[in-house]
């Protein structure tokens, strides 16, 4: 009994210290942890150039091995403390957490899976509780609800664009032909891509008065599709914050309109 009572004291202690920010322990150590993944990843990105790779290749090796089995021990602690592991585990963190440990190992057989530890940007996020920043995520609940409620008028936006493409590119494939590039009909739609969404990378470009004045078409109507997903997220963005604005209601004198963050009436002085 005692064991088992000093096994719970132990995992309480680390659990208030790894998955809370309330205290100096827990702050300190969340602080740490970003210090870590910031310096993880500046160590991915100097792996990647060759001429520093050369010179510090040893050094970089070794560091992001220190670094994986630093958050390999980190991983398995929140496991061991968690009051629920498996539900940690399949939480948007634990498997971030995860998958942030994994490409070292996988390099070892894959060469090169190393790149992918830059998932673990991820995992700042947490400044977020660090910082005390959940002001911020009703902002992003918000923007969510948004992005929910247009993704049905995007599913349209998005097939219409496509069918465009696709008609714009058969027709410059048809109308250049291979001799001028257009080799087939997948590269006219790559074509249309880039010169509809206004990238214009010119790689590739029309050169009969017919496919120059087609691509004329394309530039001019690119501009207007550019603006059609932009218009549909801020109309839903505004409708969402009048939707606030009505949930703040007053139940004194039923008076609507307040700020989001408001907690009295501004006509009555009532809590909200």
């Amino acid at each position: 009994m005692t064991d088992e009572g000093e096994t719970r004291g132990w995992r309480a202690r680390y659990r208030k210290i790894i998955f809370e920010a309330d205290t100096t322990a827990g702050k300190a150590f969340d602080v740490v942890l970003i210090a870590a993944i910031l310096l993880s990843i500046l160590t991915v990105m100097l792996e990647s150039i060759a001429s520093v790779r050369e010179r510090y290749g040893d050094w970089l090796l070794a560091a992001e091995w220190g670094f994986t089995i630093l958050f390999t021990v980190e991983y398995v602690m929140r496991l061991s403390c968690s009051e629920r592991p498996a539900r940690y585990a399949r939480s948007f963190f634990g498997v971030v957490d995860l998958l942030s440990v994994l490409p070292t190992y996988a390099s070892v057989l894959i060469p090169g899976a190393q790149t992918l530890l830059v998932i673990r940007t991820l995992r700042i996020l947490r400044i977020f509780r660090v910082l005390k920043l959940a002001n911020y995520m009703r902002e992003s609940e918000t923007l969510l609800r948004a992005l929910q409620a247009s993704r049905r008028k995007i599913a349209v936006f998005v097939f219409v664009l496509f069918t465009l493409v696709v008609v714009f590119g058969s027709l410059m494939h048809l109308i250049e032909g291979p001799e001028h590039g257009f080799t087939s009909i997948p590269r006219g739609i790559y074509w249309a891509i880039v010169t509809l969404t206004t990238v214009g990378y010119g790689d590739i470009a029309p050169q009969t008065d017919a496919g120059q004045a087609l691509a004329a078409v394309t530039m001019i109507l690119g501009y207007g599709i550019v603006a059609v997903p932009t218009g549909i997220i801020t109309s839903e963005l505004t409708h969402a914050g009048e939707r606030a604005q009505l949930l703040k209601a007053c139940k004194g004198c039923a008076a609507t309109g307040h700020d989001a963050n408001a907690t009295h009436c501004n006509r009555c002085g009532a809590g909200l």
